[in-house]
């Protein structure tokens, strides 16, 4: 199979650079099970989901992860904590004139230091002199994706962010969720429907381009994850709908594992068999990305590239700020 299957033109114009003027104003193009598709607003999906639905969210929060900084000897780096391992402990990206050697020092913010550690493959293990979230909330950036051209200000700060977002531990936004709000909530559980929440801390790999040309060969960055016993057990007896793929890869990863916490590194592809999740919300995704990928395991390669293309064609908003997909299986 060839990444180059998964690909599609997408006009730079339709590349959401702003979010919606309210959270639950955005667009829902509903595709059907059969290929039908319906041109709707994100605040119709309650009328969508009814007592057999299990809509399972993923409350991680997005840390802000991207801090500029200096050298000891005054050269600038910038610093992008990719995971906290402890209080005081992380891996992170570093980007400098020269890289550091283990046992450097570099320091944000006027005195926060931090110590380089050891390279761990891409990564470095750094020590700050802080707590690492109170470094990252005093001297941080919101960690917005590449593709959304402006500097991080208030307003993202807020709105890369979930209403729910309670475990801190992102370096991305789970975007499917970036849409509700609590009226949407509230009208999915008045429906009969049961909101859930998951953790899956999603990590910079989100944003790396696959590099090969076969998709069999590609290899997923790991995620840590965590799924309460109850969402667990829920979602074997209802009609689960996923907000996101990161939702949909931790519930996934479960039910292939047992394991109900730790890493997963789940390449969901063409030929994959889901075992939970039998709906799913989703934004508009990256030509040949992994992401565009498991949504075409999940509803046929032909059948998503076709509502991608009607996408387009209806100047629906695609990406991280954009407009979202409820996909039927």
């Amino acid at each position: 199979m060839l990444v180059s299957e998964f690909d599609y033109a997408l006009p730079p114009a339709l590349i959401a650079q702003q979010p919606a003027a309210r959270r639950s104003a955005s667009r829902l193009l509903h595709l059907h099970a059969n290929g039908a598709i319906d041109d709707l607003a994100f605040a119709d999906l309650p009328g969508l989901v009814d007592e057999r639905d299990l809509v399972v969210v993923n409350d991680t929060r997005v840390i802000k992860a991207r801090l500029a900084g200096r050298k000891a000897s005054g050269g600038r780096i910038e610093l992008f904590v990719e995971r906290i391992l402890g209080p005081q402990e992380a891996l992170a990206l570093i980007r400098a004139s020269h890289a550091p050697a283990p046992g450097a020092e570099l320091i944000v913010g006027q005195d926060t230091k931090v110590k380089v550690e050891a390279r761990v493959d891409d990564l470095y293990r750094v020590t700050f002199s802080t707590p690492v979230l109170a470094a990252l909330e005093a001297h941080g950036a919101v960690p917005l994706p590449p593709y959304i051209t402006h500097a991080p200000g208030a307003e993202d700060a807020e709105r890369y962010q979930t209403v729910y977002a309670a475990n801190p531990g992102a370096v991305a936004a789970p975007t499917a969720g970036l849409h509700f709000d609590a009226t949407v909530l509230r009208a999915l559980e008045a429906r009969g429907a049961h909101v859930a929440k998951v953790t899956l801390h999603v990590g910079a790999g989100t944003f790396q381009p696959v590099r090969v040309e076969r998709v069999e060969e590609h290899r997923m960055h790991k995620e840590r994850y965590e799924i309460p016993a109850s969402t667990f057990e829920e979602a074997r007896r209802r009609r689960v709908l996923a907000v996101g793929t990161t939702s949909l890869r931790a519930l996934e990863s479960a039910a292939r594992t047992g394991a109900l916490e730790g890493e997963t590194d789940l390449f969901i592809y063409p030929g994959y068999e889901f075992r939970l999740v039998r709906r799913l919300l989703t934004n508009f995704h990256l030509p040949r990305s992994t992401l565009l990928m498991l949504v075409c395991a999940f509803a046929g390669r032909e059948r998503v590239l076709e509502a991608y293309h009607h996408a387009i064609h209806e100047r629906y908003r695609f990406f991280s700020y954009g407009d979202a997909m409820l996909i039927e299986a």
